[in-house]
């Protein structure tokens, strides 16, 4: 909820500290931030511009891929790491979406709140249900985020843009971000038979290489598992990712009838720590 995160908040205008009154949060400056009636709260700069946010229809497919249960080796994978990590005060999920992963992570810290971040309403409309000490703010991963310096202990980004100098500038000595990002071969049964957005090999050393300036590489693995998925889970996989934004409705609708029902689909990703 709003309130127990609400101290490690700032204004997006003037970086002050934020305080909750009724159904608002205002800063000394006097400006003002309503909080929404779904329990979000929008801090987003007045020029901000959220179309690259997620859809309706993404979020949507989302909710049901990860409610299926199709990806819960990364998230234990992932709340493994952030009980190891055993940070103090804030969990902050930058480029949060429904808050699956956030939930999943304070499930393992039970002390900590957390704070999901990301610049799609839609996707915070569910992220702030999602989990009794999530508070849900909307705003842009690469403006200054609406945190106050060294809030957060542990910063949680998955499949999510990176803001290497916003990210050091909320962490606290000595805090921790945990990255997942996917591997080369990461839907790979998909991707070409589809025309799917792809990844790159050089992938994760373009991270390092972007993330060092502000941080210290750390502890890494890898999580590969097999997915057995029906035609409906693999059109629910494309809907929620990026490449629902490149591909042609016509086109894949085709493509996706040609699939065998089921399709055996390899999920691979790395969970990487820096500090």
């Amino acid at each position: 909820m709003l309130q127990d995160i609400e101290s490690y908040l700032a204004c997006p205008h003037c970086g002050q500290g934020l305080a909750l009154g009724g159904r608002a949060l205002s800063c000394p400056a006097g400006h003002s931030f309503d909080l929404a009636k779904q329990g979000y709260v929008s801090l987003l700069a007045g020029d901000a511009h959220t179309g690259t946010g997620d859809t309706a229809d993404m979020v949507s497919a989302r909710t049901d891929f990860l409610a299926a249960g199709h990806y819960r080796p990364i998230a234990d994978a992932l709340a493994e790491a952030a009980a190891a990590a055993d940070p103090e005060g804030l969990v902050a999920d930058l480029g949060a979406g429904t808050g699956h992963y956030l939930a999943h992570v304070l499930d393992a810290l039970p002390r900590s709140p957390g704070a999901a971040l990301d610049i799609s309403k839609f996707a915070l409309r569910r992220a702030a249900r999602a989990h009794p000490r999530i508070g849900a703010v909307v705003c842009d991963a690469w403006r200054p985020l609406p945190l106050r310096d060294a809030a957060a202990g542990l910063v949680l980004n998955v499949f999510a843009p990176r803001n290497g100098p916003e990210i050091r500038r909320v962490l606290r000595p000595g805090g921790t971000l945990l990255l997942v990002s996917p591997t080369s071969r990461h839907l790979r049964e998909l991707v070409g038979t589809l025309g799917l957005l792809s990844v790159d090999e050089d992938k994760q050393r373009r991270i390092e290489e972007k993330l060092g300036p502000h941080l210290t590489p750390g502890e890494r693995r890898e999580v590969e598992f097999p997915m057995r998925l029906t035609a409906a889970d693999v059109r629910t996989v494309v809907a929620m990712g990026p490449s629902a934004w490149h591909t042609d409705p016509a086109e894949l609708a085709a493509r996706l009838a040609a699939l065998p029902d089921p399709v055996d689909v390899t999920a691979s990703v790395t969970v990487a720590a820096y500090h």
